[in-house]
């Protein structure tokens, strides 16, 4: 007898970055040609030597190891508080925190607090694959507004309401967009929320990479009522490079929290205590280390816009920001897959295909460069400039 397994999960498709990495183990690095590794968005560099020597410290206090409250301690939250003011101008009290095991899970806790099974979440393409994997596994459909090539994906609140029925719950949004880079404008967000609030729905935002745009995201916060139809996801995992640390956060109502713990005290009681502290020591000494690595990361980003976007090269620049860039690819009538498994195969670039941001996107590649250096950009770009495409274009045979 086979080993039962939900029918629901079944039609999840598999981890993307895990099946891209398996066409990876069977590349074989020829001399000067060795794997370029634009899949997945993590901080090529350590976190701060300062950071690092003190959680040296406080790995021997018995404290550690032990469980905090499920919201966290109040200490990190209260110092998580006085960043969103600093950041955000942020009127906000530990009470509405939720420090989580990355943003990924603060993801399930807005969901299973907002939505039940049969609901409705408003989803704009291209978006993070893990969020609709995640509304697909608890039974919450997305409802997907298309992408405009034009707009750069900037979102449209036209088209946003078209999309709300007596089923939506929410509207969804990453910004800085994972997979395009694209920045939500301030203003446009505040639509957004407008939006949400006449509905009576939510505006849920995940600002994973936040920290690495300079100013104010949006002013959402600064209204003393700013948890009223808005719900946050945070990450300060690529802010502190601590992405094995897990260190996520969920910022709402004080009543939403309050329901959320429901789901966390079953889900994974708390946030390790080592992450909480790492978490307090980086908001309360490395602004300008953040601020540094912004800067860096810019840097980045303006050398590989300036390289990829010269003439010549067949892969088209759609949009791009800190660290990913949206791509079309040139060949009519292939996938991303199809191409993304070449790239690795023929060229030594690891990316990841369209088709995994959502459903019509099978013409795109994302490239994630917030993880090689700034002298390995014109190396990568050189290999797209230089991959053929003549004998797999429009009507040849499949690779």
């Amino acid at each position: 007898m086979k080993f039962p397994i939900s029918e629901q999960i079944r039609g999840v498709h598999f981890p993307p970055i895990s099946e891209v990495r398996e066409w990876a183990a069977s590349y074989q690095p020829t001399a000067g040609r060795d794997l370029i590794d634009l899949c997945q968005a993590v901080p090529d560099y350590p976190p701060a030597p300062e950071l690092a020597v003190y959680l040296q410290g406080i790995v021997a206090d018995p404290l550690t190891s032990k469980y905090s409250p499920d919201e966290g301690l109040p200490e990190v939250r209260e110092a998580v508080c006085a960043r969103y003011e600093r950041i955000y101008d942020a009127r906000i009290s530990p009470r509405q925190l939720c420090l989580t095991i990355g943003a990924s899970q603060a993801f399930w806790l807005a969901m299973t607090t907002l939505c039940r099974a049969g609901d409705e979440v408003i989803v704009p393409l291209p978006c993070y694959f893990d969020h609709p994997m995640a509304l697909d596994i608890l039974g919450i459909r997305p409802v997907y507004a298309p992408f405009d090539e034009a707009t750069g994906g900037v979102v449209s609140l036209a088209v946003l309401e078209r999309l709300i029925t007596p089923r939506t719950r929410a509207i969804l949004l990453v910004t800085p967009s994972n997979p395009t880079g694209v920045v939500t404008p301030p203003e446009l967000i505040r639509g957004l929320h407008g939006l949400a609030s006449r509905r009576g729905i939510a505006l849920v935002l995940d600002e994973t990479y936040a920290d690495f745009i300079p100013g104010m995201p949006h002013d959402l916060f600064t209204s003393p009522r700013w948890g009223d139809h808005f719900v946050q996801i945070m990450s300060f995992g690529k802010t502190y490079a601590l992405t094995g640390y897990r260190a996520g956060l969920l910022a709402a109502s004080e009543t939403f929290i309050h329901h959320a713990l429901k789901a966390q005290d079953t889900m994974a009681v708390c946030q390790p205590r080592i992450t909480q502290q790492a978490i307090r020591y980086g908001v309360e000494y490395l602004d300008g280390w953040v601020d540094a690595n912004r800067q860096m990361m810019t840097r980045r980003h303006d050398r590989f816009r300036e390289e990829f976007a010269a003439p010549g090269n067949p892969f088209r620049l759609v949009t791009s920001g800190t660290f990913f860039a949206w791509v079309r690819h040139p060949f009519t009538g292939r996938t991303g897959r199809e191409v993304a498994r070449r790239l690795v195969q023929e060229a030594g670039l690891l990316c990841l295909p369209g088709e995994v941001f959502g459903p019509g996107l099978a013409d795109y590649l994302r490239l994630a460069f917030g993880n090689i250096r700034e002298e390995t950009i014109p190396v990568a770009v050189a290999r797209f400039r230089e991959f053929p495409t003549g004998s797999h274009g429009a009507g040849s045979p499949a690779p």
